[in-house]
């Protein structure tokens, strides 16, 4: 067969994967919003923008609270998202699995270049159909699922969608580097084009996948790793023999690109790591983190190759924390089981080197997420990457690529071990798929998944709120109880649980208990704040701003005293308590310092500007609100801010 119809055969079976990846996923579609949709995408106004707009777009890109880069690319591709069908999850799911087929698309073309590279004598056949078999499986993997059906984990697969772009232009330009004509003019020409594709797609594609999520700064270290295994930094010589010689362009290139950025991330971080309050809104610290960590890798590999659905529970809050070397024991099997899999890479390196690879490329991607960095624990999503380096060592090893003396009994063995996994992969994803198409079945899936999580018994329970709708007599009032006290008594919990039970029972005119307020007031009392808290905090005092809850303000007053007595209060926690003063305990002075301390604490952020401005609008005090839309016309990217301005700017000339 022509080399023609092997690329055709190779592309017919990738659109099968595709179609089988749609069907499997589908009906997951049909579902609703999840945990970290709310505060990016439910409860952002900003990318909810109601025109097209050079401003409405800017402020669309620099809305996101999830990190301080806004991750601009996300969460203007959420407000398009919201133009074109509004606040409907389906289709932003739906965006969700298309760049997942582009994703596995890429993952296919970029497999097969290493493939025709590692191994040209097994034939572009022969490699397409792995490269087929490993975006199958990747695209089907159960472990990958979160990052297409949890809407804003479209952070991570677009983010993913540039790194690849980028390694598949890396190795088409390092292709291109070694692949010289014979002709000294020529040959230089060809090697120079390719190392301008090479050094374009790193740079281009870092830049641009930033801009989604930070996880795309790994894109130089995963270039560096196909280097160092496929590459080896080599150049073709110029003469006609068949020397190899190092090409220093390749070395100064990761020089600048990954070296020096390292260690100037690392000198910026390393200094507040050893700050207590780096740590204060976590149950670790440094030390713990890293021990805890050696657990979470081992389980990702187990998580990704044998899947089981309580393994991937979404929620890992309940995760044990490693005290010691010892405490679990596991700590130092997996510790063990680390350094061997390093010291496989550098064994199998120029005899497996796709197996080294892979394996290089899992912990590579790892590097960032399960180190230093004082990131929560587990997540799934984390693996969208780390599971192809999973994938392109197990791969091509079953399939036996350049192996012609195995028996026929081997090599049956190993296809129905491929079937067996694809086939696993694809239920289990089907499955989970099916639940999340129901927000009810899957918070009640979670839950069974997680009984010790107390994110999961929460979720649960707030699901049963909204199906109640507040009615007293509603099945689901009844239900939602369990879970909540379940989720509030378990040990880690935030306040949530007890959030929800004061709300729900505020709303529906219910009384409130004590108990609620004591276990909400302690658990800000001995820990710092963290997101949930201040959202918790948020939701109680949104509630009583619009008469909608009848609070005791006694209560909110010393819970709110119970997260500012820790050091260095949160913008966000400062402008809540903020807005409850001004707006409901009518304490104008007190809410005035606390946005004032807010704006201190984030001066960039120019909600909290605003909110300074209407507040000095109103007490008469003209100039401090002059200073504060000076303040704003800076911050005035794009004409984000153009209708906040013009309105403080007609409410200051109504009053003066």
């Amino acid at each position: 067969m022509s080399s023609w119809g092997h690329a055709r055969n190779s592309w017919v079976l990738l659109a099968s994967t595709l179609c089988i990846t749609i069907a499997v996923y589908w009906p997951g579609l049909s579902g609703g919003w999840l945990f970290d949709d709310y505060p990016n995408i439910v409860d952002n106004p900003g990318v909810q923008p109601h025109e097209v707009s050079i401003a409405s777009l800017t402020s669309a890109a620099l809305s996101s609270p999830a990190s301080d880069f806004k991750r601009p690319l996300a969460s203007l591709s959420f407000a398009l998202n919201y133009l074109a069908g509004g606040l409907n999850p389906f289709w932003m799911k739906l965006s969700n699995l298309i760049i997942h087929l582009l994703n596995g698309l890429l993952v296919f073309l970029l497999t097969r270049q290493l493939l025709n590279q590692v191994q040209p004598q097994s034939g572009k056949e022969h490699n397409g159909l792995v490269a087929v078999l490993i975006a199958l499986g990747w695209m089907l993997l159960p472990i990958n699922l979160t990052s297409v059906l949890y809407t804003v984990q479209r952070m991570e697969s677009m983010a993913t969608l540039f790194v690849l772009l980028g390694l598949v232009g890396y190795v088409e330009g390092r292709r291109r580097m070694l692949s010289l004509s014979g002709i000294p003019p020529l040959a230089q020409s060809a090697s120079l084009d390719g190392f301008v594709v090479a050094l374009c797609s790193i740079v281009t594609m870092t830049v641009v996948g930033l801009l989604a999520k930070e996880t795309a700064v790994m894109l130089p270290l995963y270039a560096f790793l196909i280097e160092w295994i496929v590459f080896g930094f080599k150049r073709a010589g110029y003469t006609g023999d068949t020397r190899v010689l190092r090409d220093r362009r390749v070395v100064w290139l990761f020089f600048f690109l990954l070296l020096l950025p390292a260690i100037v991330g690392l000198a910026v971080i390393a200094p507040g790591l050893s700050e207590p309050s780096t740590w204060a809104t976590r149950d670790f610290n440094l030390h713990t983190r890293l021990l805890s960590e050696a657990r979470v890798v081992v389980d990702y590999i187990i998580w990704t190759v044998l899947p089981s659905p309580h393994a991937l529970s979404f929620y890992h809050d309940d995760f044990k924390i490693s005290t010691s070397l010892l405490s679990p024991w596991t700590t130092l099997a997996c510790i063990i089981c680390l350094i061997a899999l390093v010291a496989i890479v550098f064994r199998l390196r120029t005899r497996r080197p796709l197996i080294a690879l892979g394996i290089a490329l899992f912990l590579g991607c790892h590097l960032l997420t399960a180190t230093i960095l004082p990131l929560e624990l587990v997540y799934e999503h984390r693996n969208y990457f780390a599971s192809l380096g999973i994938l392109i060592a197990l791969m091509p090893f079953l399939a036996f690529p350049g192996v012609n003396d195995i028996s026929a009994r081997t090599r049956l063995l190993c296809r129905v071990l491929i079937g067996t996994l694809m086939l696993l992969w694809a239920a289990e994803t089907s499955l989970t798929a099916i639940a999340w198409g129901d927000p009810l079945k899957l918070a009640e899936t979670l839950a069974v998944r997680g009984p010790d999580s107390p994110r999961a018994q929460y979720e649960l329970g707030r699901t049963l709120i909204i199906y109640s709708e507040y009615d007293p007599l509603s099945p689901f009032t009844k239900m939602a109880y369990a879970p909540l006290e379940r989720a509030a008594s378990l040990p880690g919990s935030s306040i949530l649980p007890e959030q929800a039970l004061i709300f729900m029972n505020a709303r529906m005119h219910r009384p409130l208990e004590e108990a609620w307020w004591k276990s909400m007031i302690a658990k800000l009392k001995a820990h710092k704040p963290g997101v949930q808290d201040e959202s918790s905090l948020g939701a109680l005092t949104q509630c009583a701003r619009d008469n909608e809850c009848n609070l005791p303000k006694d209560a909110m007053i010393n819970a709110f005293s119970a997260a500012l007595s820790h050091p260095d209060p949160s913008a966000r926690l400062l402008d809540t308590y903020g807005d409850y003063a001004w707006n409901v305990l009518n304490d104008h002075a007190l809410g005035q310092r606390m946005i004032e301390a807010a704006v201190q604490a984030q001066p960039y952020e120019p909600a909290y500007h605003i909110s300074l401005a209407r507040m000095q609008i109103a007490l008469g005090h003209t100039a401090e609100a002059e200073e504060q839309l000076k303040q704003l016309e800076a911050l005035n990217i794009g004409g984000r801010l153009n209708r906040d301005i013009f309105e403080l700017r007609r409410l200051l000339r109504k009053t003066s």
